[in-house]
């Protein structure tokens, strides 16, 4: 178990303060704030990579120590991944992978090395050496690692923004095998709403004061009650409705409904469906709905709720 307890961090103001949670063996977080808030921070502190300015961490009973106290910084069973990627440039991408796998038995190194460069598709590439790797494929790179010390918590920063949808779902497969098989426990910060609502099982919203955490991520996601807060995990509809403000996604609607007086303005095919824009009859709010055929035609609709 990880345990904050009135965690600061202070640089010239103070980025957060009082944050207060724990997260056991086994879960499966996402961990969403503003820019700015302190996300990235906040996971150097959970692995000993940080100092905090106040409180304290503990991991398994133990107080954690952070780079002030601990001559070599950071815990194996504490994995953290972010834009840094700490690769060993001049070795080559399979001897990266290795220098990660020392505590296994020589059989077991060359199963999961090659497990990992064909997960993270850098077979072609695997005597390259990382300087001269792009930016994509450093970070798939970085995320090998991490999983080759098959920590018990595996803290995640921005983790695919360089990788494309299908690859970014088959490695989000893999680490949901992981925590079902190993109960490794998988950390994520993201900006990307499928990629938090495809992972966690609990979200912590961090805000400077604090935290609300213990959420189930489909009551974050479809009863957040600000249009700041909604729009954490992705678009957002905000319409006034009897003079209330209303928020609802924009699969939370029935056609058949009159609640809502719509004029059709354009339509947008992304691939696997359809993104439709609408103003509000009346005034000049905007309003976006995704079907599966074009919604020209549509005059009217009622609010549909997901989840109560």
């Amino acid at each position: 178990m990880l345990r904050l307890s009135k965690v600061g961090l202070k640089r010239e103001d103070w980025i957060f303060r009082d944050i207060s949670f724990e997260i056991g063996q086994g879960e499966l977080v996402g961990v969403v704030g503003r820019s700015g808030v302190g996300k990235t921070s906040l996971l150097k502190l959970m692995c000993g990579l940080l100092d905090s300015s106040e409180g304290e961490i503990f991991f398994e009973g133990g107080k954690l120590q952070g780079p002030s106290i601990k001559l070599i910084p950071g815990y194996e069973e504490l994995q953290l991944v972010n834009q840094d990627f700490a690769l060993d440039l001049f070795h080559s991408v399979e001897e990266n992978l290795r220098e990660k796998v020392l505590h296994l038995h020589k059989e077991d190194q060359h199963v999961l090395i090659n497990e990992l460069l064909e997960l993270l598709e850098l077979n072609q590439i695997k005597n390259r050496k990382a300087h001269l790797l792009s930016g994509g494929e450093q970070q798939r790179l970085a995320l090998g690692r991490a999983i080759a010390c098959e920590p018990k918590f595996l803290l995640l920063d921005e983790p695919f923004v360089h990788l494309d949808l299908r690859l970014r779902l088959r490695i989000i497969g893999y680490l949901l095998e992981l925590n079902n098989v190993r109960n490794t426990t998988v950390i994520l910060v993201s900006h990307d709403g499928e990629e938090i609502m495809s992972i966690a099982n609990k979200i912590i919203y961090l805000e400077g004061n604090g935290v609300e955490e213990c959420i189930d991520p489909k009551r974050f996601f479809y009863s957040s009650k600000t249009k700041e807060k909604a729009e954490l995990l992705g678009v957002v509809n905000r319409v006034t409705i009897g003079g209330d403000e209303v928020l609802f996604r924009p699969n939370e609607y029935d056609p058949e409904g009159d609640e809502i007086q719509i004029n059709y303005l354009r339509s947008i095919n992304v691939g696997l469906y359809i993104v439709n824009y609408f103003n509000i009859s009346g005034n000049s709010e905007e309003v976006m709905l995704v079907s599966d055929e074009p919604l020209e035609k549509l005059s009217s609709i009622s609010i549909k709720r997901k989840y109560e």
